[in-house]
């Protein structure tokens, strides 16, 4: 995974000074019951699911159109000899001869012969809102933890519907989206809470405003029949994919809905997939497990306090960040970075090893009297108008998802209680990850049912990796998928957190992960590995 573009649409604020600290972990919805509950192993229902039925009709469609390659346009900013194309989707499933949408795929093609080739590998890299189009990449960059895959498969990344360049909608102006300061997400009285509902409710009429046509389709059962059309389109009789955070959910839906088109699985840091977590509970767990990342991180910068000096316990680090956090709140740094700035910034390190340092750096230039360095890294930068579209663009593919995928509390009272709960144990991300995702409470289309995942026929093992302390997709996610799919191999990295293993360096996960994408072989057992390398100072 690439944490640079992960952790850069990770700190997208939400309109109502939330940042997405969910955005990773997202999306569920609704098939109609038949294709739920009654999927056989080619991905039809017994009964008259129409939805069933138009991905039938729209794979046969695109398994004879194909996918037109050609050399990427310059401003995809894709290096050669990564390739470029569209294929088309129903924008409904139950009406596949009605409105299409193009959904914009890239690959690039196996490094070894064509004996060893075995496929296509589509990748996902979560969200709900990310772009997979940077997975070729892994090849031209020469990416070692990938090097033995290459060989075998094409990489072949796409962007889900809604997202960039695959009909993206929009659900307020990207430039009004990144102005800051936004208020502080912990409320200080009645009079905050209000006007955060205010604005999350702005928020949601916005998204039926600008994407009013798309809203009630945005939905991770329809985004796991795009996959299967993508499958069809790129002649491929099965599917090998590989998905992280929110990808494992759409995985899980997939196999769920076409069990015998699975050829591999790969899952990476799981989203629990019961339908009592998708999605507002799911959202209360991340906040705990977060709550728990940054502590481990906190533990770390003081036991390298020869290095950042901010104190050589947690309670001098934590004391320190409070006190950043009332000046800010008190004045913005710069003008611009307030609580919820800080807290986006923040968030990058409970969510990757690979911030912790960066991010310890600038908070010790921060307490050794250079604000600038803070402001430059946590502020936004109103001249990036294609950063900020994009932004705004998967937040919008996030809120859409989550919140078209399953119901929602719409009783206000339910929203305070909880967080108000939450926020006493685990103040860091609570408050801004429920602005986040109230959206939701006022939700303007039909909100589903999340699918019953669950193995069907001809499902083969599939592997699933995870982070015993990963904040975004508590680990419970991963073993809760593991018990729905029988079959399936847990392989857990201990006393890590880290989110999204498998692009890490750690023989005892990467070596499995490449025998069975190479073989399709498993261990006989779950398998604990050690943690892979702490990050250095």
């Amino acid at each position: 995974m690439s944490t640079s573009s992960m952790r850069r649409r990770a700190t997208a604020f939400g309109t109502a000074g939330a940042l997405v600290t969910a955005t990773l972990i997202a999306g569920a919805v609704s098939a109609p019951a038949a294709s739920a509950a009654q999927a056989d192993g080619q991905g039809h229902a017994r009964g008259w699911d129409r939805e069933a039925r138009g991905v039938t009709i729209a794979a046969a469609r695109a398994a004879r159109a194909g996918v037109d390659w050609e050399d990427c346009a310059a401003d995809w900013n894709l290096p050669k000899p990564i390739q470029c194309g569209y294929v088309t989707v129903p924008l409904d499933y139950a009406k596949p001869f009605g409105k299409q949408i193009k959904l914009a795929v890239d690959r690039i093609g196996n490094t070894g012969t064509k004996s060893e080739r075995q496929g296509a590998l589509i990748y996902n890299p979560g969200g709900p809102g990310g772009s997979g189009l940077r997975f070729p990449a892994r090849v031209t960059s020469k990416s070692a933890v990938w090097a033995k895959t290459a060989k075998a498969y094409d990489f072949v990344g796409f962007d889900p519907r809604g997202v960039g360049r695959s009909a993206p909608i929009s659900c307020v102006d990207p430039q009004e989206f990144v102005k800051a300061p936004k208020a502080d997400p912990v409320p200080g009285s009645e009079a905050d809470k209000l006007a955060q509902r205010k604005l999350a409710r702005e928020y949601a009429e916005g998204c039926l405003e600008r994407s009013g046509e798309m809203l009630p389709h945005m939905t991770t059962p329809n985004t796991a029949r795009d996959l299967d059309v993508i499958r069809a389109a790129l002649g491929e009789k099965k599917l090998n994919y590989l998905g992280v955070s929110y990808g494992t959910y759409l995985g899980a839906v997939y196999g769920t809905l076409f069990p015998g088109h699975v050829r591999r699985m790969v899952v990476d840091s799981v989203v629990n997939p019961s339908r009592d977590k998708i999605w507002y509970q799911a959202n209360l767990d991340q906040d705990v497990a977060f709550e728990g990342r940054w502590k481990d991180w906190q533990d770390w910068v003081a036991a390298n306090d020869a290095t950042y000096h901010l104190g050589d316990t947690r309670a001098e680090v934590q004391e320190q960040w409070l006190k950043l956090r009332a000046t800010a709140a008190q004045a913005p740094l710069g003008g611009v970075v307030g609580p919820a700035e800080l807290i986006s910034f923040f968030q990058s390190a409970p969510y990757y090893d690979s911030a912790w340092a960066p991010t310890a750096e600038i908070f010790s230039k921060y307490v050794a009297g250079d604000t600038q360095a803070l402001v430059d890294a946590a502020a936004p930068d109103p001249s990036d108008t294609a950063g900020n579209a994009s932004a705004e663009n998967g937040n919008a593919v996030y809120t859409a998802v989550e919140c078209t995928d399953a119901k929602w509390p719409t009783d206000w009272n339910t929203w305070d209680r909880d967080n108000t709960r939450l926020h006493r144990d685990h103040p860091f991300m609570t408050w801004a990850n429920a602005w986040m995702n109230l959206p939701c409470a006022t939700w303007p289309v039909k909100q589903q049912t999340p699918l019953d995942v669950k193995t069907g026929k001809g499902l083969p093992p599939v592997l699933i990796v995870q982070s015993e302390r990963d904040a975004a997709t508590p680990y419970e996610g991963a073993v809760e998928l593991h018990q729905r799919f029988k079959g399936s191999r847990l392989v857990t990295e201990r006393d890590a957190g880290s989110h999204g293993v498998t692009g890490l360096v750690n023989p005892c996960v990467n070596d499995r992960v490449d025998t069975y994408l190479l073989t399709g072989k498993v261990d006989a057992r779950d398998v604990t590995c050690a943690p892979h390398a702490t990050p250095k100072p």
